[in-house]
């Protein structure tokens, strides 16, 4: 009876004297607490700097701009690519990484601080409701004006995205008229393939832009057309693509590589070693592979192109990729806001560690692709460093290590297009602006052209394009008189590319500019 007694009472009793001792610590902790300002002796001097900097700093400032500059300062000095991602972004950065976002599927550009729609997604929320190119954009929801004023692009984004199912009333200018459009938005995938087709007789070519959740899926869907089309060569075209995801750049390589052949591993000091290999019968283990790449290829990009040629699986052509071989792990905090933290370095099936230094500062590894240049390494292939240890493939190949993937062929960087007037017609949008005025009063025709091969033969800039562009261009205070024919030329051609962007998006302008591409040219050499 005494056991039954203590069994009922035991825990009652335990639970009274758990909540009396967190009473008296409660107290002891109120009459121990010093007269200093900070409440709690077991603050780290990070918490302590944080809390009297909100309380005690001369001016106003907002508390949510103290942590991030504290945790921004913090992760500056342990690696280049570990960030914080403050709540207020962290849809938008991810929204990348899974290859859609929500809202009315427009492309954009601001004319004279009026927003012109310059693509409509096909069977897109826009494109369901009627709304076409060159239609002008003024208000949103009838009371948001967007034209006339000095709006910001993030500003209009804001109002045009929003959850998929909602809707927004959007006026638009047309022909002179004004015309409002309810769209309900959507879903809008965002490619990673931006073209995939027959370049050269049983060649394929594709261009994968980024490593997104469907990138292996639209992968797929681009190899199996060409196989249908008759494609035995394949050039992947990767120049440009900093990374991504790393398991479906590691479901490609799977496509490429025979039996369990290692693709790459991970391993740090708090993680162990982790392997990816093959794990079922690849679609494309046979047929000839070039890989193009270029300083601006990173991480899951050079997990690929490192796998495919240490395993002598592809003929790698381009410049040394940029050596991003940090692995980051995302982490949410409890305001919504995020960190990816580096947990681990990726590694080749030989072991050649990818990332490059940065012993030096974040400032210096920053500016390293800068120094690449005035170093000459991107302009000739007898200055191209060497970076690291060897390695010897299993065919006897030298490959290198110590950061990045250096290719088996050198292009040199295009210093052509590296004129003033030049370039700051490109980063100001002026050839691209231009080329959609010209191709919005001609509509009508560019509309009954079918392929880029048409396009090439039907448009051709000649003079009297020039002298238009020469005169539009002189509004930006870009002087266009002193052109040679070479770089005439190549404006021309480029006015080729970008209409086909205007036609047929991406795939259309890689297809056009690809044909005075050089290092597609090299790499359609290196199958002969």
């Amino acid at each position: 009876m005494g056991t039954k007694k203590l069994q009922v009472w035991l825990p009652l009793l335990f639970s009274i004297i758990m909540v009396l001792g967190m009473m008296i610590g409660y107290q002891i902790k109120s009459n121990t607490r010093s007269n200093g300002f900070f409440a709690s002796s077991s603050a780290s001097s990070l918490q302590e700097v944080t809390e009297l900097v909100k309380a005690k700093y001369v001016d106003a400032i907002a508390g949510d701009s103290i942590n991030q500059m504290a945790i921004d300062e913090l992760l500056a000095h342990l690696d280049p690519h570990s960030v914080y991602i403050p709540a207020a972004e962290f849809r938008d950065v991810n929204d990348e990484l899974m290859g859609n976002f929500q809202g009315i599927g427009v492309e954009f550009q601001l004319f004279n601080d009026t927003i012109n729609v310059v693509q409509v997604f096909k069977d897109g929320p826009s494109d369901k409701a009627g709304m076409q190119v060159g239609d002008m954009i003024i208000k949103a929801n009838d009371t948001v004006q967007l034209a006339g004023i000095k709006i910001k692009t993030d500003s209009i984004r804001k109002q045009l995205r929003g959850p998929a199912g909602s809707t927004v009333k959007i006026t638009i200018l047309r022909n002179g008229l004004q015309k409002d459009i309810l769209i309900k938005r959507g879903n809008i995938p965002v490619p990673s393939v931006d073209a995939a087709y027959i370049i050269a007789p049983q060649t394929g070519y594709i261009r994968i832009n980024k490593f997104a959740e469907r990138t292996y899926e639209e992968f797929m869907q681009s190899l199996e057309k060409l196989q249908k089309q008759g494609m035995e060569k394949l050039i992947v075209d990767l120049r440009g693509n900093g990374g991504g995801l790393m398991n479906e750049a590691t479901s490609i390589a799977d496509e490429f590589l025979d039996a369990d052949k290692l693709i790459v591993y991970t391993q740090g000091s708090k993680s162990p070693r982790m392997e990816y290999h093959c794990r079922k019968e690849g679609l494309f283990e046979k047929g000839k592979l070039v890989v193009l790449v270029d300083e601006t290829s990173a991480s899951a990009s050079e997990v690929l192109s490192g796998a495919l040629q240490d395993w002598d699986r592809a003929t790698i052509v381009g410049r040394r990729t940029f050596g991003k071989g940090l692995v980051q792990q995302q982490f949410r905090l409890s305001d919504g806001s995020a960190v990816r933290l580096t947990v681990a370095r990726y590694y080749t099936p030989l072991g050649r560690n990818i990332q490059k230094p940065y012993n030096k500062g974040k400032e210096k590894y920053e500016e390293e692709l800068i120094d690449r240049f005035h170093d000459g390494e991107l302009l000739r292939a007898d200055t191209t460093k060497n970076p690291g240890p060897s390695f010897k493939t299993p065919s006897g190949h030298i490959v290198y290590g110590g950061g990045g993937i250096t290719p088996d062929y050198f292009v040199p960087y295009d210093t052509t297009k590296m004129q003033t007037s030049f370039l700051k017609m490109y980063y100001k949008n002026t050839l691209s602006n231009f080329v959609y005025r010209y191709y919005i009063k001609r509509k009508a025709y560019f509309g009954t052209l079918h392929s880029a091969e048409e396009l090439l033969e039907k448009f051709i800039p000649s003079e009297n394009e020039w002298q238009q562009l020469s005169s539009f261009a002189a509004k930006d205070s870009i002087q266009l008189n002193n052109a040679d024919a070479k770089d005439k030329a190549e404006v021309l051609h480029r006015m080729q590319g970008l209409m086909a962007r205007q036609i047929w998006g991406n795939a259309g302008y890689f297809e056009v500019m690809n044909i005075s591409d050089p290092v597609v040219k090299k790499g359609l050499e290196v199958f002969k």
